[in-house]
């Protein structure tokens, strides 16, 4: 598994338990791998908002929903969606990054061992 997106599951599983600090370092080396261009800007946006989302109980918030009330099948739908829109051509690269971002954050969430079943 490649170093960033073992990060990004790193950085999961510690949003997941509210460790906002953990989370942080996570977040903090994340930023240290990718470049300082418009991809990395687009990435670091991504992962910047599932923090803060998250921390400031933002329920009106995407991820905030997927990790709270966890629907595997939505996040399945989601996660096709986001991996055709990151690879659309007319796409720039800040979008790239920023759909990159939710596309390792949610299949980390997908790999997760104890992902609950919406019943």
């Amino acid at each position: 598994m490649p170093a960033r997106e073992m990060r990004m599951e790193m950085f999961l599983r510690a949003l997941l338990r509210r460790d906002f600090d953990k989370a942080k370092s996570h977040l903090e080396k994340l930023s240290k791998l990718v470049k300082d261009d418009e991809w990395g800007r687009g990435y670091l946006k991504a992962i910047n908002g599932f923090m803060s989302a998250i921390k400031d109980n933002d329920n009106d918030s995407l991820i905030f929903r997927l990790l709270n009330d966890p629907d595997p099948k939505e996040i399945e739908e989601l996660l096709n969606r986001f991996e055709e829109v990151k690879e659309q051509e007319f796409r720039d690269d800040y979008e790239r990054g920023y759909y990159t971002a939710w596309v390792e954050l949610l299949q980390a969430y997908l790999s997760q061992a104890r992902l609950p079943v919406k019943r």
